[in-house]
């Protein structure tokens, strides 16, 4: 976070080799579309390791296979099977002791998609940052830390904070970051800060809910107090405003 204000501005079938030569005659066995089961077995594989990749990230000590095993309610060989897959794209990775993490794959992927998040963000940052009257932002969490995925800055105001979108902050320090980790307590309500990141800086965040695979708040700093009664709701109102854009 910038402390210098800046002056308001516009701001993704195998042919069956046993199959009858004769067209006319059906199958010997199975249903009447041999590539029927292909299919469901293939669903239910992208199904398991898409499990297991939730089961990875959700076990912050990392997983066995055994362990991966008895939760996917599979057997040790087919998890070996989804972890040989997984870990040729970079999704999974083994530690020395064997336990299965999460890969850096993943981290391309999370970039990827994080100006489709920003973009699904914008209307209702700048509907708050004019409510407010001061910078709004979007805060995910990349790598433990608080990052602001998206800033808007008010057009009305003569003076306002300078935040620039990349700002990378503790979660335990701001509003922003404390938002997040109210919103895992399933805690909905605004958190205000003052000064923990900037020095005359003031923050108020709500965490955005229910959005799979994403931890995120939504907020606004400024250069004087901010009124939680009378900002609140806005951030509030933003914050489903995104849940709803997002999901």
């Amino acid at each position: 976070m910038d402390a210098t204000a800046r002056s308001g501005g516009s701001g993704d079938t195998p042919a069956n080799p046993t199959a009858p030569a004769d067209p006319t005659s059906g199958p010997v066995s199975g249903s009447a579309d041999p590539g029927v089961g292909r299919a469901g077995e293939t669903s239910q594989t992208l199904d398991r390791g898409l499990r297991l990749l939730h089961l990875v990230a959700d076990a912050p000590g990392g997983l066995t296979v055994t362990e991966a095993a008895n939760r996917l309610g599979i057997g040790r060989a087919a998890v070996y099977r989804l972890v040989s897959a997984l870990t040729g794209h970079g999704m999974l990775r083994r530690d020395g002791d064997g336990r299965l993490r999460l890969g850096a794959g993943l981290l391309h992927l999370a970039r990827r998609a994080q100006p489709l998040l920003a973009e699904g963000a914008l209307p209702a940052l700048r509907r708050l940052a004019e409510q407010a009257g001061a910078t709004a932002h979007l805060t995910v969490v990349e790598g433990g830390e608080g990052v602001a995925l998206a800033v808007v800055e008010p057009s009305s105001t003569s003076f306002h904070v300078a935040y620039r979108a990349g700002a990378r902050h503790p979660l335990d320090r701001g509003a922003a970051g404390r938002a997040i980790l109210a919103g895992r307590a399933g805690v909905a309500e605004p958190v205000s800060s003052s000064g923990e990141l900037q020095a005359g800086a003031y923050g108020l965040a709500a965490p955005v809910l229910d959005v799979p695979g994403l931890e995120a708040s939504v907020g606004v700093v400024a250069l004087a107090p901010l009124d939680v009664d009378t900002i609140g709701p806005h951030v509030l109102a933003a914050a489903r405003a995104i849940t709803a854009a997002l999901s």
